[in-house]
């Protein structure tokens, strides 16, 4: 059995403590963005799910859905649910494909599921200062930030989940910030500190923490001084498989040629070169 990613009473008590004064705009903001896709999707959805560590940004959106936290077996019933959404914590999951495959277990045949979550772009300025600043400092490096996986990894999940219609897309924005101490205070507001199994609990000395501040201006401020964050929101869709699901075509079983359709000429390829046979071997 692999180690696992996540310290999970650490992850829950970073949460308590961010709810003491939190600063949780970036899950309202994947929250916003939630609901538009789904009004574009054209259907009513009468018994959702949604997997969530913070069920208080979702109790006014979607007032019918059954919310969920992000344990390692999910509180999901079998077949249950029309909609699934997986919101801003498969970051942490020690094994993110296998929530895939319970959220896809969850839904009813051509029953959505959408998972919302961090990219490998997020907080990228931040590792690269972080690595420079403890290896000037201390000679060595810690895991310091939860590891992200790229959309094209993310994306291939849903395929191996079984779910049907996969897409993968997503955006970076840019967060703007006075000083290196008020990103770290937003991240401890989000319950995002360092919760990693394999994380140094000793935490960071202030040299550290100087050296990278000196950093972080050097190499990502703007022209006011202000320390750019990237974050990047990566939103994964697809269907559980239905009989009625439109399905690609047999190649070669089109009935009308591109071209008529386009109304176009259709210039065919030139012919393959006449390869000269190979001489025989004496």
């Amino acid at each position: 059995m692999p180690p696992a990613l996540t310290d999970r009473d650490a992850l829950q008590r970073f949460r308590a403590r961010a709810l003491r004064n939190p600063a949780l705009f970036l899950h309202e903001d994947a929250a916003d963005e939630v609901q538009e896709r789904l009004e574009e999707v054209n259907r009513t959805f009468i018994s959702p799910a949604i997997v969530t560590p913070f069920p208080q940004i979702w109790q006014n959106r979607l007032p019918s859905a059954r919310l969920v936290p992000d344990d390692g077996v999910l509180d999901l019933e079998v077949g249950a649910h029309d909609l699934v959404i997986h919101a801003l914590a498969l970051h942490w999951a020690d094994d993110p494909l296998g929530q895939i495959i319970q959220c896809r277990r969850a839904l009813r045949p051509d029953g959505l599921f959408m998972g919302v979550m961090f990219g490998g772009q997020s907080l990228s300025e931040l590792r690269a200062v972080l690595a420079q600043a403890e290896s000037d400092v201390t000679g060595g490096l810690a895991p310091r930030i939860v590891p992200m996986g790229e959309i094209r990894d993310l994306g291939g999940l849903l395929q191996r989940a079984g779910l049907a219609l996969p897409v993968a897309d997503g955006f970076t924005r840019t967060i703007l910030y006075r000083d290196f101490q008020h990103l770290v205070s937003d991240l401890r507001a989000m319950g995002e500190s360092n919760a990693l199994a394999s994380r140094h609990k000793g935490g960071l000395s202030r040299a550290v923490l100087a050296r990278a501040e000196a950093l972080y201006r050097e190499t990502f401020a703007d022209e006011a001084g202000r320390l750019q964050a990237t974050v990047e929101t990566i939103f994964l869709t697809g269907w559980a498989p239905s009989d009625t699901q439109q399905k690609p075509l047999r190649p070669g079983s089109a009935a009308q040629r591109l071209a008529d359709a386009l109304g176009a000429v259709e210039t065919p390829l030139e012919p393959a070169p006449f390869a000269a046979p190979r001489p025989a071997k004496d």
